[in-house]
């Protein structure tokens, strides 16, 4: 079994917005990604190295009117952040079960699709801790099947450097990174959160 970190999730209010800012701090512009149905998102991507990438994901502003809730605390945020990460698994299930050796529950298998703007159909499927306090600085699962990977489309020329995980039990947090073989710096602290360190051509800088 293997896994890789596969993307980070910047969360936003405005993606229009956040997208501007991520550009300005990166010196690359994002590329428009999709909407995800039923969601009421969109997201933008820009590539990370190999086969990782950013997102940024917001309110669909071509579904304005949407009433549910979003996915990610969307909903709630007064401000963009980074709010979880993801690990790229091929086999959903055996992780599950080496994460419950670790005492970390995940929940459903949940099948997820979008179209690219270029008309490509997107199939990937993920299941999320169920642990609240853990929820964010331990990745969520993802298994892109047969789909060809984002990062491959994204735009180029930014380089994950370094992912900082907050956590006040950093011993657990840095448990569970072990088990999926996923390199990450583990930081002991009250408040939990993100923190990533991104080559690019303005240089390194940090995102949080």
């Amino acid at each position: 079994m293997t896994t890789a970190l596969d993307h980070l999730v910047f969360a936003t209010p405005d993606l229009q917005a956040s997208t501007a800012y991520i550009e300005n701090l990166l010196g690359i512009r994002p590329m428009a990604g999709g909407t995800h149905p039923g969601m009421g998102t969109s997201n933008a991507l820009l590539a990370l190295g190999g086969q990782s990438y950013l997102e940024i994901i917001g309110p669909d502003p071509k579904h304005k009117g949407f009433q549910g809730n979003r996915p990610f605390g969307i909903n709630d945020l007064d401000e963009a952040k980074l709010v979880t990460w993801a690990a790229q698994t091929k086999g959903l299930s055996s992780f599950v079960q080496l994460l419950k050796s670790q005492g970390v529950s995940y929940g459903d298998v949940t099948a997820m699709t979008r179209k690219t703007p270029q008309g490509e159909q997107l199939n990937w499927k993920l299941t999320f801790a169920t642990d609240k306090n853990l929820a964010g600085v331990i990745p969520f699962l993802i298994d892109w099947g047969r789909s060809s990977h984002p990062a491959l489309r994204c735009p180029q020329g930014a380089r994950l450097k370094r992912l900082e995980l907050k956590h006040p039990s950093p011993l657990k947090i840095a448990a569970v990174a072990k088990a999926l073989g996923l390199e990450a710096e583990v930081i002991e602290c009250q408040q939990p959160g993100l923190r990533a360190i991104i080559e690019c051509p303005n240089g390194e800088v940090a995102l949080s």
